[in-house]
């Protein structure tokens, strides 16, 4: 009897061990090693998010040059603006390194060409200043949704701005149907196709707006202010194989395919690439936050058309916005956001946008919010993007509205956990959130409930959410999964579906030209 009841202590000392777990527990949709998974399922395939889809690591760009070689100082008093223009109108790829130190800027530091890194010493140690709002330096006024004026800095553009075009000929018409979750498409000829070639499949909404209420499994809430046959997707991928009739492609379709959407393949030919920011400090000025709609433009970082593109081992201080994401496969990561002497609204909010992700297949990753905007992480009119491994003090995902669909939030702790569902977005723009959004393995220190009717439909998947209410696991329904997020296995979804895809499709992982620009 003594020696069961010593190896009975053994056991549950053993079982109680910080950080020893007796069983894991994995969702019926995804399963151990994702042996319940099929790309049809509702829970798509989020692998392909970021830099080089994941494929290969953000690259350590050889250093060209020294922005002090072009007159910077560093000094925090003198204007140091015309130096980073001149560098980056001279350096033709590589590097340019910024020493330790304060740089003043008062001009919009524009990168346009690929293959050009900015890089600090640190965070702690290379800091750009910026005294001056972007709207006072190049005035840009707009008016909102609902016709208040302000400047359109509040949703757009950064002092430092990764600004390309994406080529788009037509290389050939879609000539059948294909659902979501397939990989082949039957196309009108294949003389302008190859193997390895990086395309855009271009949907086109009809004035039924047949294709918005898809996108939001045909529940899309009140769309009155949605023009008809004005909404456009598109779907970046590579060609594996050319059929007599069709090609097969490298990921599963994110959507059905329709001939009444007027099905195109375009070609990919991105005008910057390979470019990125990383190691140093954005600051801005401490003043006084007037709230929503009264930004000016003190944002940090924007991406428009670019491909393959990062930032990372950022500090953000007194943001209006941090970064605005209109790219493709780019990389956000290790961002942390600030303020520092700053002054809140009465609800302690500063700032309009932490990161707004606009573009498709990009991935946000490892960031800090040590602070609280209007909106901290907002998605629209995009899909396929990844926020992950990440955490603040209260976080909200802002879903605004305009079909973001099949996006996914995994190994996120929200913080507080009092706002996990605002969101904002003009009146009549459809529900916040379109289909297939993932909310996976999401912890906060107080419980979560699935969010309301209005928020978005039942194709939504909310698995690992801290809760104190029961499941509800339907296929053709609401999916909510009660499984304890620290428990839940795995614990970032978009891990383990890039493990299993490179591990099952190892031919995918090989460098590919897109018409002329190396993609490593």
């Amino acid at each position: 009897m003594w020696t069961l009841f010593l190896s009975l202590i053994l056991i549950f000392s053993f079982v109680l061990q910080p950080g020893l777990t007796c069983a894991q527990t994995y969702s019926d949709l995804w399963g151990k090693n994702g042996d319940s998974w099929t790309p049809y399922s509702r829970l798509p395939d989020f692998s392909y998010a970021g830099y080089a889809q994941g494929e290969r690591p953000i690259p350590k760009v050889q250093q060209v040059t020294n922005i002090k070689l072009f007159g910077a100082v560093g000094d925090g008093e003198t204007d140091d603006s015309k130096a980073f223009l001149k560098a980056l109108s001279t350096v033709k790829r590589g590097a340019i390194y910024i020493p330790p130190g304060r740089y003043k800027i008062t001009r919009i530091i524009e990168v346009n060409r690929s293959n050009v890194v900015l890089r600090g010493a640190g965070p702690s140690k290379t800091i750009l200043y910026f005294p001056l709002p972007l709207n006072k330096i190049e005035p840009d006024w707009g008016t909102t949704t609902s016709g208040k004026r302000t400047s359109e800095y509040s949703w757009s553009g950064g002092f430092v701005w990764f600004n390309g075009w994406i080529e788009q000929k037509k290389l050939a018409r879609v000539i059948d149907e294909s659902s979501r979750g397939s990989r082949v498409l039957k196309v009108s000829s294949t003389k302008r196709l190859k193997t390895g070639q990086w395309i855009q499949i271009s949907l086109k909404d009809d004035r039924k707006k047949s294709l918005f209420n898809h996108l939001y499994s045909d529940d899309p809430g009140n769309t009155d202010a949605i023009k008809p046959a004005s909404h456009k997707i598109r779907l970046v991928c590579r060609i594996t194989s050319i059929m007599q009739d069709g090609i097969v492609l490298d990921r599963p379709l994110r959507c059905d395919v329709k001939l009444e959407w007027k099905p195109r393949i375009r070609s990919f030919k991105p005008s910057v690439s390979e470019c990125g920011i990383e190691n140093l400090c954005f600051e801005f000025p401490k003043r006084k936050y007037d709230g929503h709609f009264s930004e000016l433009g003190f944002n940090a970082i924007a991406f428009d058309h670019v491909y393959n593109c990062w930032a990372r081992n950022i500090k953000i201080v007194n943001a209006d916005s941090g970064i605005f994401a209109k790219g493709r496969f780019c990389t956000v990561q290790g961002v942390t956001f600030e303020l520092q002497g700053a002054e809140t609204t009465k609800n302690n909010l500063f700032g309009h946008h932490g990161i707004f992700l606009q573009g498709d297949d990009n991935l946000f990753t490892a960031f800090n919010f040590k602070t609280r905007f209007i909106h901290d992480i907002s998605v629209s009119r995009c899909s396929g993007n990844v926020i992950s491994n990440g955490k603040g003090v209260d976080l909200c995902f802002d879903h605004h509205k305009r079909a973001p669909f099949a996006n996914l939030f995994t190994n996120i702790d929200i913080g507080k956990g009092s706002r996990m569902w605002r969101s904002g977005g003009g009146a009549n723009l459809g529900r916040h959130c379109g289909a297939h959004e993932t909310f996976w393995n999401i912890r906060a220190e107080r419980s979560q409930n699935y969010p309301g009717s209005f928020y978005g439909p039942d194709s939504m998947n909310l698995i690992a959410v801290k809760t104190d209410s029961s499941s509800e696991k339907a296929l053709d329904k609401m999916w909510f999964e009660d499984i304890s997020p620290d428990g839940i296995q795995p614990q970032s979804l978009h891990e383990a579906q890039l493990s299993k895809r490179l591990s099952t499709f190892p031919q995918h992982n090989m460098p590919f030209v897109c018409e002329g620009h190396p993609l490593q």
